[in-house]
């Protein structure tokens, strides 16, 4: 009972706390909206420098020997108690001739314990090596070095656990690493902050991004998708910005593997101690021989699938304290007879919201942006999903993809929707591409509807809409109503969870100090007014567009 009555103190002092930021700060919240569409205009003094990094450059460059462990990395199960942890250990080959290393040939071991010395405890697990392989002479085929993962288990929430990798018969054993486990699931228990960023690839503008994520000092890091974009690269490791701008006549879109392996030397003081969740991004397909893809993805890195009661690596769920996380894939069917629609139906239905308030949806290509690249792409998925998803109050949707930033109001079917979750993108992390910035409500920007379906996953969904301000048209021809702010510029966002019902989100530019935010909003939950199952309600008129009418709507 005394700790009940702690937790409720705690909460009002919180929520005391928030409203004075608030009043002081002027932060403002989503009960304020739906907002004046916003566009911010980019910043051409911060457009260039989208310039990979060289392989020449030491934060890319092998720094151990032998079999010693390399590219580490920590990654969440599905529930606090639990973590994994990968590396590789020996070099990849790339070319004509190369034989594959035997997995079996190195232990995959993790001493660990919340005291540096003695680690008592010690876990094991599996290997494996993967190749890219191409049906055709004159191309460099590639196999990686043996790729570690090993499940821990048994750990105590919100602890500092120390662990070194490797194989102690053979004295390759990495350095003393450390990460924090995640806080035990309740309604009054959040990780601090959590990290989003996507589409970041390995340029100089890739290095300001976790540089900034690093100040930052997150607890989780939430990977959106497209990771390090080696499939901008011909096997020789020729690369280019627009590759089928340079490259027509391949007969096999190419990918160099080692751009891979240099990301992860980069990545790795980060994520061997910040945990890192993956999702899919269609830079991740690299097909090859066999029709094979998404083959380095699978391989890297752990995921929680199978604790999570899915069959993918591209879809799965887990718990960071009160959050519930959904990871879905954009690029593995999504139909409603497919297993990802019915393991999600299984997922949400499972889900606690007295234990788990937050529910956070995350995919890579999104239902709702309003720039001319990628501008409706996956509206297949979002006619299939998008109901489920409504239907258990999801509150916060995650989008990479687009090379910009963009916050929508609360939206569900392109309708203001008190009840409908935040849409954040935030695939702006740095790549070699460069950025978004034409927007397809603008005159003479709207793409032909034919060539906006997405390649890969195929099929036709987006017809010109039959409602609304856009009615009869395939875009709208000002700024929809459902976008709050938009910018095109290198970034990430944070996410700092303070109770069941208050979010605050921010979006951090690039070029910003490292504690100036470009946007922020605290995202309100209603489950009073929203609750997860399905009713009719009211939706948000376009005559709802100030925060006093907003409260008239709802009260």
């Amino acid at each position: 009972m005394a700790r009940q009555i702690r937790k409720m103190v705690v909460s009002v002092f919180i929520l005391l706390f928030l409203e004075l930021i608030q009043i002081h700060c002027k932060i403002p919240t989503t009960l304020d909206g739906p907002f004046e569409p916003v566009t911010v205009s980019l910043d051409e003094n911060f457009r260039g420098n989208a310039v990979d990094l060289p392989d020449s450059d030491p934060r890319v460059q092998r720094d151990v020997t032998g079999f010693e462990p390399e590219q580490i990395s920590v990654s969440l199960s599905s529930t606090h108690d639990s973590v994994w942890i990968s590396w590789i250990t020996g070099d990849f080959q790339i070319g004509e001739d190369i034989k594959p290393l035997n997995p079996k040939s190195v232990a995959s071991v993790v001493y660990y314990g919340k005291l540096r010395f003695p680690m008592h405890r010690i876990a094991t697990g599996e290997s494996e090596v993967y190749s890219q392989l191409y049906p055709f002479k004159g191309l460099n085929n590639y196999t990686s070095g043996i790729i570690h993962h090993v499940r821990l288990t048994g750990l105590d929430p919100d602890s500092q656990y120390y662990y070194k990798c490797g194989d102690p018969t053979i004295q390759a054993m990495s350095r003393i690493q450390h990460f924090r486990t995640m806080p035990v699931s309740g309604s009054h228990s959040y990780p601090g902050r959590v990290a989003v960023v996507g589409d970041l690839g390995l340029t100089y503008n890739s290095t300001s991004t976790i540089d900034h994520i690093t100040r930052n000092n997150p607890d989780l890091i939430l990977m959106v998708g497209d990771l390090c974009y080696a499939n901008l690269y011909l096997t020789n490791g020729t690369g280019s910005d627009c590759y089928s701008c340079s490259f027509p006549n391949t007969p096999i879109h190419e990918t160099y593997q080692p751009r891979w392996d240099y990301w992860g030397r980069f990545m790795k003081p980060l994520i061997s101690r910040i945990p890192i969740m993956m999702v899919q991004g269609n830079h991740e397909i690299e097909e090859q021989i066999h029709g094979q893809t998404f083959t380095s993805f699978t391989s890297r890195f752990a995921f929680p699938h199978k604790e999570s009661g899915s069959s993918s690596p591209f879809y799965y769920s887990f718990n960071a304290g009160g959050i519930h996380f959904v990871v879905l894939g954009g690029y593995t069917a999504y139909g409603r007879t497919d297993d990802q629609y019915k393991w999600l139906q299984n997922d949400l239905a499972n889900v606690n919201r007295d234990v788990t308030p937050w529910l956070v949806a995350t995919w890579h290509p999104p239902w709702y942006t309003t720039y001319t690249a990628h501008y409706r792409e996956v509206e297949c998925m979002r006619v299939s999903m998008e109901e489920l998803l409504y239907q258990y109050g999801v509150d916060i949707v995650f989008n990479g993809h687009v090379h910009a930033y963009e916050r929508s109001n609360r939206v569900y079917n392109y309708t203001l929707d008190p009840c409908g979750p935040v849409h954040l993108s935030v695939g702006d992390g740095g790549n070699r591409e460069k950025m978004a910035t034409i927007h397809a409500d603008e005159r003479g920007n709207c793409p032909e509807p034919s060539t906006t379906p997405d390649d890969f996953m195929g099929g036709f969904c987006a017809h010109n809409f039959t409602s609304g301000p856009a009615a009869g048209k395939f875009c709208w021809d000002r700024q929809p109503e459902y976008s709050a702010y938009r910018e095109a510029s290198f970034g990430h966002g944070i996410l700092e969870v303070k109770n069941e019902t208050h979010a605050l989100w921010s979006w951090h530019r690039n070029q910003d100090m490292y504690n100036e935010a470009g946007d922020q909003i605290y995202i309100v939950r209603q489950p009073e007014r929203c609750p997860v199952q399905p009713q009719v309600i009211e939706l948000w008129g376009t005559e709802h567009l100030n925060s006093a009418s907003f409260f008239d709507s709802i009260n």
